[in-house]
């Protein structure tokens, strides 16, 4: 399983013929282990790699799984890593969405709290998470602590940026598993450049 879970980590999801299942679980918004069942139920047809136990999905059979169990197939194909933006400042959030999605590699959403952040992790299954420190209903380490008790958004990378965030409460957002850290103001190809080191494009 680790195996796999690497091999999906190093592989590109761009017009791909052949998926893996967690390649697939990311694509479909569910569970690896689900993707699994799905395989060998007969539900999801695929075949397996001679001489090993991985799993691999056609692209023309993960898309007619997708249609018979109502997934939207938004995500298939498009090549580019999804970006989730949580800050309360409007003026931020409007220009890391208009630099991110000019540079061409990223799908960008936005929350404007940690509540609503929760919720957007589970639908959108961001790879990266961009997170302010400081918002209205809840602070970073709780949002950090929160991702990483679901196993489900394990490979999601967090990047904290604040202005006002000391020493300690940096070291206190690491422990809670926050990848990356930058100071408020950055330069957005600082920015960039963290991301793509974070998710290995």
């Amino acid at each position: 399983m680790n195996e796999e879970v690497r091999e999906t980590r190093d592989a590109g999801t761009a017009m791909k013929s052949v998926y893996t299942t967690g390649e697939v679980a990311k694509i479909c918004n569910v569970s690896q282990q689900t993707v699994i069942r799905c395989f060998d139920n007969g539900k999801l047809k695929g075949f397996r790699v001679p001489g090993s136990l991985f799993r691999r999905i056609p692209h023309q059979s993960l898309i007619q799984f997708m249609k018979e169990n109502n997934i939207p197939l938004d995500h298939l194909d498009s090549g580019k890593k999804r970006i989730l933006v949580v800050d309360d400042d409007e003026a931020i959030l409007e220009m890391l969405v208009e630099l991110l999605e000019r540079d061409g590699r990223f799908e960008v959403r936005v929350a404007r709290g940690g509540y609503e952040a929760g919720m957007l992790t589970q639908e959108f299954r961001p790879d990266a998470m961009i997170l302010d420190y400081k918002l209205p209903d809840i602070d970073g380490t709780k949002v950090c602590q929160t991702i990483r008790m679901n196993p489900n958004l394990c490979d999601t990378k967090i990047i904290i940026i604040s202005g006002v965030a000391d020493r300690d409460e940096i070291a206190e957002l690491e422990n809670a598993g926050a990848d990356d850290f930058l100071r408020k103001p950055f330069q957005i190809d600082e920015l960039i450049s963290r991301i793509l080191e974070l998710v290995q494009v």
